[in-house]
């Protein structure tokens, strides 16, 4: 009988995938699964309601506040000036430097998307950033690689992320042994797009720059209009992880601390009415910005309860395939980690879902080595996807074809995963 249902539920599982693949709306897709899941699985009627609809989700309510939380401080490093400047200022450099030009500018991606987050920060930053790019005679489809990797790069310690991966494994504690994987992570990425732009860089052609700038709709010479803001507030993105790091303090007062900082050091508290109009005018953006993807993860979190309690079934078959060792299970990962392409099953807002669910109900190993260990394959996809929506627009604002993005972000973020997958043993796994 076990056999019979265990069949049936991975028969729902590849129609998922199958779904997914058609562009099939995720939100609803993991609703049905979660019923399908509920029923298929036998779970009793009262134990649904409890354990699938109702305390996944009550429970997940404490994270989604870092979420909200973490969108809000995004915003305020918009909107008070913080991020186009830094952004503004790294296309000043000169176009003598072309090479060193291209670094400072995912670098500086890096740092933003440390704490920001979201495809509306991404336009935000893109529109200035990428056509800094092209202004130095960066191909489009190689200005887009870097800068779509440049931005995967940091979200190993971006606690908006951070705190949707703990859908799947709410054990799992964002500091300590896990900050300094996702720091040393994170650095690896960007190390590899270093090197990823140095091997590409006899393709720059200056000659090329103004056919590029309007192929996008941009010019040379166009003139932004940033605000002024002392250099000290460039600091401002890395404060939330730094006061992790420094005095242990949890994500939501230190998120706290640098959006006052922020408003502070920009002049947003140069009066009462002014400050309380940013603040306001922050706080709707920011949450309207997740609204979607807060109904998301929610509806998410029942999927998972569902899995969870269905995760036994399944004990026998990954007892048999999964390795017991942490080293050989990090190294199978970071192998077949293109597998988290196209929200498939190694990408966890995706047919992973059930992957991340089922391992975490099984208990072989603990959360804190299993959110790392599927968040680097994730991360594979967020870098380099095509279904990831700041990708999306990417393609649609560089006029690059889905191809080019794939050509160029896999092999790197192949490289990067198996790095990265023996680091997650390194540091979480022994």
């Amino acid at each position: 009988m076990n056999t019979l249902i265990v069949c049936l539920l991975l028969i729902t599982f590849f129609g998922f995938i199958f779904y997914i693949f058609k562009g099939g709306n995720l939100m609803l897709g993991f609703f049905i699964m979660a019923l399908l899941w509920t029923v298929i699985g036998g779970i009793s009627y009262q134990k649904a309601i409890v354990n699938v609809f109702a305390t996944p989700v009550a429970n997940y309510g404490s994270t989604i506040v870092y979420i909200i939380f973490g969108s809000w401080f995004g915003q305020v490093l918009v909107e008070s000036g913080i991020a186009p400047a830094v952004s503004h200022a790294t296309g000043r450099f000169g176009k003598k430097r072309p090479l060193v030009t291209a670094i400072l500018v995912v670098l500086v991606t890096a740092l933003i998307f440390s704490s920001a987050y979201g495809v509306g920060s991404v336009i935000a930053i893109g529109v200035i950033l990428l056509p800094v790019l092209l202004s130095v005679g960066v191909p489009r489809p190689i200005a887009l690689t870097a800068f779509s990797l440049a931005i995967g790069a940091p979200m190993y310690i971006n606690v908006v992320l951070f705190n949707q991966m703990k859908a799947f494994f709410p054990k799992a504690v964002y500091g300590g042994k896990y900050l300094i994987f996702g720091i040393c992570a994170a650095l690896v990425q960007l190390l590899a797009v270093i090197i990823f732009l140095a091997i590409h860089a006899h393709k720059f052609d200056a000659s090329k720059a103004e056919a590029n700038l309007q192929e996008v709709g941009a010019t040379a010479d166009r003139k932004v209009e940033v605000p002024k803001i002392p250099i000290i507030a460039w600091v401002i993105p890395v404060v939330p992880v730094a006061m992790n790091i420094i005095f242990k303090w949890d994500a939501i007062p230190s998120l706290v601390l640098a959006s006052i900082l922020a408003m502070l050091l920009t002049g947003k508290m140069a009066n009462y009415k002014k400050m309380m109009s940013f603040i306001n005018d922050t706080i709707q953006k920011g949450i309207s910005n997740i609204a979607g993807l807060i109904m998301f993860l929610l509806i998410l979190t029942m999927f998972s309860g569902a899995a969870t309690l269905n995760a036994q079934r399944f004990e026998p078959i990954f007892k048999v395939i999964l390795p017991h060792s942490t080293l050989a299970i990090c190294i199978l990962i970071g192998i077949i980690a293109p597998l988290s392409l196209f929200r498939g099953p190694l990408q966890v807002w995706g047919a992973g879902a059930a992957t991340a669910a089922v391992l975490s109900g099984m208990h072989l190993f603990p959360d804190s080595f299993l959110l790392p260990l599927l968040y680097t394959a994730t991360l594979f996809a967020v870098s380099t996807d095509i279904t990831q929506s700041w990708n999306v627009w990417g393609l649609g604002y560089m006029k690059v074809q889905s191809k080019e993005l794939l050509k160029y972000g896999i092999p790197v973020m192949w490289i990067v995963s198996i790095i990265n997958e023996f680091l997650v043993y390194i540091f979480l796994g022994r």
